[in-house]
């Protein structure tokens, strides 16, 4: 029996690919490589290239593998760009996942790993992020994920679904030389392009409430991530209770500031950011608890800042002129 990894040739569900290799699982891709690389998926996964908005071929992907479970990780997940193309992310998020759940009802799979987001909670007014923080997204991609997390529920009470969805926030680092972080619109990538550039990278104000000035966020690496979606998968496969929703959070955190030093310190490339002013809409802190998750999906913070920093850059410097920038 295998576990179906939507998305399976992303930054992250490649990651999420290896850690069910890792734990003796058999995973079975399917992307239509929108933003994923084909390059990414191991010689010995199956590879489904179709995108969810076609139905038979999910069909096709669980009755030809034995699937026996879902990870769900397909979507669109650039928050800024969903509010200029609203209807392209409700497609591919809220089509796409209903598409998956139909064919899942018409096959008989009854386990469901949802990688949801925390952009469900838009802007919390709380120090400390937790799974009872009132959802208020403010995007068309947030409000995609909380309408996933709702079909999921629904499809549960009606069908049977076992399922979990996790929330986090910014994933970096890198767990193998080969997988890295190419999104235009993500920090590390940001900074690490201008730096190749010979560009200086820039911090959008330093004036917030926070010990240096600069916003504060939850970044988690991508392979702590990665185990404790295929934790959950197999605990749902054991029959096991889960809760609904799980923050993977940090508990404390870090600052664009101290990111900048890190990576500055991890490169070997001296330079000062460039202080531009705030952007519209950027909170001073935002940070989650990942209490539950650590109690049922062994979910702990096993790599610190220099360490995300450093798996991130070694796998950018490895990838030298196939990185696309």
């Amino acid at each position: 029996m295998s576990w179906l990894v939507t998305g399976g040739a992303g930054y992250i569900g490649s990651h999420v690919v290896q850690a069910l290799l890792d734990a003796g699982l058999e995973p079975v891709v399917i992307d239509d490589l929108s933003s994923g690389f084909a390059k990414f998926v191991p010689d010995n996964v199956t590879f489904v290239e179709a995108t969810l908005l076609d139905k038979a071929a999910i069909e096709q992907a669980i009755t030809d593998n034995g699937v026996e479970g879902v990870i769900h990780l397909a979507g669109f997940k650039y928050a800024g760009v969903s509010v200029q193309r609203p209807l392209h992310t409700y497609a591919q998020n809220v089509t796409g996942t209903a598409n998956l759940l139909e064919a899942m009802v018409a096959t008989g799979v009854d386990k469901l790993v949802f990688s949801s987001s925390a952009a469900t909670f838009g802007t919390p007014d709380v120090d400390l992020v937790t799974e009872t923080t009132p959802t208020n997204p403010e995007s068309p991609y947030g409000e995609s994920k909380l309408i996933g997390e709702w079909l999921i529920a629904d499809v549960a009470r009606a069908e049977g679904l076992a399922h979990t969805s996790l929330r986090y926030f910014n994933v970096v680092g890198s767990g193998s030389k080969d997988l890295y972080d190419t999104s235009p619109h993500n920090l590390f990538p940001l900074v690490f392009d201008a730096l190749a550039k010979g560009k200086t990278p820039q911090i959008n104000g330093d004036d917030y409430p926070t010990p240096d000035g600069t916003c504060v966020r939850d970044y988690v690496h991508v392979a702590d991530l990665a185990h404790s979606h295929v934790v959950a998968a197999k605990r749902l496969a054991e029959g096991k209770d889960l809760e609904p929703v799980y923050n993977l959070g940090s508990g404390d955190g870090s600052s664009v500031r101290q990111i900048m030093d890190a990576i500055r310190e991890v490169t070997g490339i001296d330079f000062e950011p460039v202080i531009k002013p705030r952007r519209p809409g950027d909170p001073a802190r935002i940070v989650a608890t990942g209490e539950l998750a650590r109690r049922d999906l062994e979910w702990e913070m096993r790599h610190d800042l220099r360490s995300m920093v450093a798996t991130a850059w070694e796998a950018r410097q490895a990838a030298g002129a196939d990185y696309p920038s």
